[in-house]
């Protein structure tokens, strides 16, 4: 018997000024790494935007554990966002918030209420430490004494504080050099695999995509172009899939040298 999805779009439309997504059906399967690629402005961010209900489709609905984003009712949302963690693109950190405040903000309401100062503190402290950041050293820094990466890192520390089963990541390397994204990839890894948990990953790096997923998946024309295996998208004869490929390749190429 088949698993069932832990997430299930169907048939999701939206549109801003132009149509972005054009009834998208996805299955993601509990325990998968699921890359989602794309070229800039295809709709990534927006697709996964609506697994938590930041962006309602026009039409169409998300499910997350047999739970509709859009159809249920609160309680439903507030539940599914209990057990999703989100790392946004950029990190996305309150700036007038120190490491300590923003790492606690990723803990659900209701269990916030439910803790006391030590137990608050020492979650906090677990999630620095998984992202391979000291506690003792970051707690009370503001964003901005922060560096890229360490941003990064306190974004994911966010997101995973609240021990969730579903962990959300929108361009997790954007704006980092091929040594920090080497490292936030390790680590998207690792805490998948310690976690255990369901990862959703939107990224413009393919290859590091392709090497830490267990399925990809390419929007092209408001659509899916391509759903498969790593290999099958890096064999695929399709003109457009082998230039998305190529093209990107070539970019990393680049950046590569400027880097160096």
């Amino acid at each position: 018997m088949q698993t069932r999805p832990v997430i299930r779009y169907r048939g999701v439309h939206k549109a801003f000024d132009l149509p972005v997504l054009e009834g998208i059906d996805l299955d993601i399967f509990p325990g998968e790494m699921f890359g989602l690629f794309g070229a800039s402005g295809a709709g990534k961010s927006v697709l996964l935007k609506t697994t938590i209900g930041l962006i309602a489709p026009d039409r169409g609905d998300v499910e997350v554990d047999g739970r509709s984003v859009f159809f249920g009712d609160r309680r439903d949302v507030r539940k599914i966002r209990d057990k999703v963690g989100y790392v946004f693109q950029h990190a996305a950190l309150f700036d007038s918030l120190n490491v300590f405040e923003n790492v606690e903000t990723g803990l659900p309401l209701r269990r916030l209420r439910a803790m006391d100062g030590v137990r608050i503190a020492r979650l906090v402290w677990e999630a620095l430490e998984r992202v391979l950041l000291d506690p003792r050293e970051v707690m009370t820094k503001l964003p901005a004494e922060l560096s890229g990466g360490m941003k990064k890192r306190v974004g994911i520390a966010r997101a995973i504080v609240g021990g969730p089963d579903i962990l959300l990541w929108d361009e997790p390397t954007t704006g980092l050099d091929p040594v920090n994204t080497a490292g936030v990839q390790r680590q998207i890894r690792r805490l998948s695999r310690e976690l255990d948990v369901t990862s959703v990953i939107v990224t413009h790096d393919i290859e590091g995509g392709l090497e830490m997923c267990n399925r990809v998946a390419m929007l092209e024309g408001r659509r899916l172009r391509f759903l498969g295996s790593p290999t099958a998208f890096r064999a695929s004869g399709d003109p457009i899939v082998r230039a998305f490929v190529d093209r990107t390749a070539a970019e990393a190429a680049v950046d590569l040298v400027a880097t160096t």
